[in-house]
């Protein structure tokens, strides 16, 4: 004679279909969690490359101002240069003080320039 146990084919899927019953509540959880955790990382990368952008455009900016005062700074050496000649000391002297050199002859205009 046989045992009432496990031989039946239909209480072994009956068991089974018991097992996955079981089971739905704790695959939703996971699928819920799966979700959300896509939504957080969607989200993220979003703000992480509207950064990345901002960045991106500081940068440049940085670039640009850096660049303009690398420009700046060869002009101001090129001057430094220009004001130990001698030609710049005439000058600055005819301009501020008022000398000349001697059988010089300087026209005024009458309004005084």
């Amino acid at each position: 004679m046989r045992s009432g146990r496990g031989n039946n084919p239909h209480k072994k899927k009956a068991a089974m279909y018991r097992r996955i019953r079981h089971n739905r509540p704790a695959v939703f959880g996971i699928t819920i969690i799966v979700a959300l955790l896509l939504v957080v990382i969607s989200v993220d990368s979003k703000t992480l490359s509207e950064k990345r952008k901002a960045l991106n455009e500081k940068e440049m900016e940085l670039t640009s101002q850096l660049e303009s005062e690398q420009a700046r700074t060869e002009e101001l050496d090129e001057f430094e240069k220009y004001t130990k000649t001698k030609k710049y000391a005439e000058e600055m002297a005819k301009k501020k003080l008022g000398l000349v050199h001697e059988n010089e002859i300087i026209f005024k205009t009458e309004d005084g320039k």
